[in-house]
């Protein structure tokens, strides 16, 4: 018997995930590319938002920064705590939550943002939760939604060679991330068709690590790491380029007249 999916909680991890996500070259470009997509509205009067699954919360902290009210949950306790004491050392002003999205959804209002940053891919039914976070957003406002690649994963384990391509070829790699690997990576056009049918508007997409991650590890050695950044920046947000981002972010607006698709099943 199978065991039954969970989604993924960081506390095992909390030291490896701060290390290998932010404190590295790729984790402050991943930031500075969300930073550039969210700037208009973290310069907008004070907006409520919530960080659903925030991590360490930096990106929170740059809109508290601001003024806006941000409420930060996340799955992991310890996450959640060290996010805490980093609003603390900054003197900034937040909630913190505890729980899982899906127990949080049915509890919380609606919000002017929505951040969901590197969650999807961890959850054990991404659809379905996917949806509970799009229903939190009010009309008007606005989704920022980050997510774990599926072009990027098939890509990179082409290249490694034919010993990985049987695995493509049968979707044999689906479900097998281990430690910082997710399991469910998801393409472009099956999350922006999930955001349309809810009745959002993707406003902005980018592609993070367009390039980076496809180079070999002499080759970014060898390499001015200022040209590679500016090669980044300049086809990171162009068709063709952007959707073969390690991670893709899209930026999505809820019109004033979309409705909850299940609330239209209830009907």
């Amino acid at each position: 018997m199978s065991k039954p999916l969970k989604d993924r909680n960081f506390d095992p991890l909390i030291t490896k995930f701060e290390q290998k996500v932010y404190g590295t070259v790729k984790g402050s470009w991943r930031l500075q590319c969300l930073q550039e997509d969210l700037a208009g509205l973290q310069q907008q009067p004070p907006l409520q938002i919530w960080d659903a699954g925030c991590g360490l919360g930096q990106i929170s902290a740059w809109f508290a920064k601001a003024g806006h009210h941000v409420t930060l949950s996340d799955l992991s306790k310890k996450m959640v705590q060290r996010a805490s004491e980093d609003f603390a050392e900054q003197n900034l002003s937040a909630e913190f939550l505890v729980s899982s999205v899906q127990k949080l959804a049915p509890q919380l209002p609606q919000f002017d943002l929505v951040l969901f940053h590197a969650v999807l891919e961890w959850l054990a039914e991404p659809e379905a939760t996917f949806k509970q976070v799009m229903a939190k957003v009010k009309p008007n406002g606005y989704l920022s939604v980050l997510f774990y690649n599926r072009n990027a994963i098939v890509y990179t384990n082409v290249l490694k060679g034919s010993w990985r391509w049987q695995h493509i070829l049968d979707d044999g790699y689906i479900g097998k991330g281990k430690k910082l690997t997710p399991p469910h990576p998801h393409y472009p056009e099956t999350v922006k068709e999930w955001l349309t049918q809810a009745g959002f508007e993707c406003q902005v997409q980018t592609g993070i690590r367009v390039f980076h991650d496809y180079l070999t590890h002499e080759v970014l050695a060898n390499s001015d790491q200022a040209e590679l950044m500016a090669l980044e920046a300049r086809f990171c947000r162009q068709p063709t380029y952007r959707d073969m981002g390690r991670y893709i972010h899209v930026l999505a607006y809820k019109s004033q007249n979309s409705t909850d698709p299940d609330e239209e099943m209830t009907k």
